[in-house]
């Protein structure tokens, strides 16, 4: 899918996908209630989409999260029910169809530093090696996510997988950078805390059009109400303001949000006209 924000163009690009436990989704939310907006397997788990945004700016190839990549074992694969099979990955695939190559990248955002969104800022290649997926790209992530990722904490250490970011550190490619910050011209870093302390959005203004990427702040369109929030965000609490303040200023503005999880609905605006934050066709 494409479209365009002024004078950029975005492609949601489908990197695969995941299957996650139901429950640990949508946290406090009942079974009944959220089955009814994406069903579960027999395990339980639901299926989601990770979607990755290119952007084509005057000044840039941007690429906004980069999906599972390719280095975990099979058990891995199997717990979170990950299918993204390409070369090397199915998100390196989807971006040659609309027409570039992993070279042709220039900046990469990392809205934190979970497998499922970092995982393919690196890939292991046929012989074996282990290789930055976009060689000329400088990559920008949160300072304060890059210190979380790092802690020696039980509770989030498994989505932290240090082989998909350290390489691009120690590669002199990664820059830290705090707070919200305009990358490019038109591209804004906007801190959305809650589901990690450092979490971080994507808004894209142009020609008097916005879009937002949410990344896990609202992972899918089932995550629009208030307290439906995922049983993995460390703050939730914060999950809960930073959604508030972000659909409050979508809906003022016409917003188009991007949705990295939800399995079919790639984006889509907010009813205005509606006090509960529904979605229309964009």
């Amino acid at each position: 899918m494409k479209t365009t924000i002024g004078d950029f163009t975005i492609h949601a690009l489908e990197a695969g996908t995941q299957r996650l436990d139901g429950g640990a989704m949508f946290g406090v939310v009942p079974k009944p209630l959220w089955e009814k907006r994406i069903p579960a397997d027999e395990r339980n788990r639901i299926p989601l989409a990770m979607r990755c945004l290119l952007v084509e700016t005057p000044d840039a190839l941007v690429l906004i999260d980069n999906g599972a990549g390719n280095k975990e074992n099979d058990k891995f694969v199997d717990i979170y029910g990950i299918e993204n099979r390409g070369s090397p990955t199915q998100l390196e695939d989807r971006l040659r169809d609309v027409g570039f190559s992993p070279d042709d990248v220039d900046l990469v955002i990392d809205t934190h530093l979970h497998f499922d969104h970092a995982g393919g800022n690196t890939h292991v290649d046929a012989e074996g090696e282990l290789r930055l997926s976009f060689p000329r790209a400088r990559y920008v992530v949160q300072k304060g996510e890059w210190e979380y990722a790092h802690r020696d904490n039980e509770r989030i250490r498994a989505s932290y997988l240090p082989h998909n970011f350290d390489p691009v550190m120690e590669a002199g490619r990664l820059e830290l950078i705090e707070g919200e910050h305009e990358i490019l011209p038109g591209i804004h870093l906007l801190p959305t805390p809650g589901h990690t302390p450092h979490h971080q959005s994507v808004v894209l203004r142009s020609g008097g059009e916005t879009a937002c990427f949410l990344a896990d702040v609202i992972p899918t369109s089932a995550h629009l109400p208030l307290p439906w929030i995922m049983g993995y965000d460390v703050e939730p609490l914060v999950t809960l303001e930073s959604k508030r303040t972000l659909l409050a200023k979508a809906k003022e503005e016409g917003w188009l949000l991007v949705f990295e999880h939800d399995p079919v609905v790639a984006w889509g605006r907010l009813d205005p006209g509606e006090k509960r934050a529904t979605l229309v066709e964009p």
